[in-house]
């Protein structure tokens, strides 16, 4: 169950904390992955690691190709290169996204408009150029990484949580226009997981954070691995326009 052998991934945002984590979970499952991000050294270490770990000769090894989301061009090439690297695309995961957290009334234009243009205008892109080689294929996966706070809202992230609830309405669009052709469009929320950025946290704020969290603890990029690999297998063919909030219980949304 869940056997993701011959199908090729794009997983954007692949060398950070989630990130690596879906696209180990992916490969772990058979799958062969292009890692896209900006930094090239950071992608290129991970896949050699990735490679050692979950590599398959007989299918290929997993590949790296450094693009800058904030470029519009760049990102319209993701997708043919990816098609040239792999061969195909059957599952696209767009990770990739930023911050600029301040309060609404200090929020400088520059600071909306980064966020904006990576975590949704990004994600538009590729999904529209994903589009059309999936539709041949007639399969296709796309899941979105939104976020919690696109649901629930947060103080001084009225970007972001803006750019994540536009992901979801995106998502849900998509999914509806690309049914018929046997693929499916979803999100995956997550809550606070543990990365590089949550454990430079002391531990006042880690507990603080752990309190609002009925399971008392934050999750692991694994969690949110696990819940991709199901929303890319082929088992998960009925499912589509929807989200699924990875959040140990902080928000319990319907």
């Amino acid at each position: 169950m869940f056997d993701l052998s011959g199908m090729n991934a794009l997983v954007t945002g692949a060398s950070g904390g989630i990130g690596s984590a879906i696209a180990t979970a992916l490969a772990s499952r058979g799958a062969r992955v292009a890692l896209s991000g900006s930094n090239g050294q950071k992608l290129r270490a991970f896949r050699e690691q990735l490679i050692e770990e979950t590599g398959n000769p007989e299918h290929g090894d997993h590949v790296e190709i450094t693009c800058d989301l904030s470029n519009a061009e760049q990102v319209e090439e993701l997708i043919p290169a990816t098609l040239d690297t792999l061969g195909g695309i059957d599952i696209l995961v767009n990770n990739a996204g930023i911050t600029r957290d301040n309060l609404a009334m200090r929020m400088k234009d520059e600071e909306w408009d980064d966020v904006v243009r990576i975590n949704l205008e990004a994600a538009f892109r590729l999904m529209r150029a994903s589009a059309r080689p999936m539709m041949k294929a007639r399969f296709g996966r796309i899941v979105n990484i939104t976020s919690v706070v696109g649901a629930t809202g947060n103080p001084g992230q009225m970007n972001y949580a803006a750019a994540k609830a536009g992901v979801t309405g995106m998502t849900k669009s998509f999914a509806a226009e690309v049914a018929s052709r046997g693929i499916t469009a979803n999100c995956i929320a997550p809550g606070f997981i543990r990365t590089a950025m949550t454990s430079s946290l002391d531990e006042k704020q880690q507990d603080a954070i752990n309190s609002r969290i009925p399971m008392g603890r934050m999750g692991e990029g694994g969690d949110i691995g696990a819940a991709a690999v199901f929303l890319a297998s082929r088992e998960a063919g009925y499912v589509t326009g929807e989200t699924l909030h990875v959040n140990g219980g902080m928000a319990m949304l319907g």
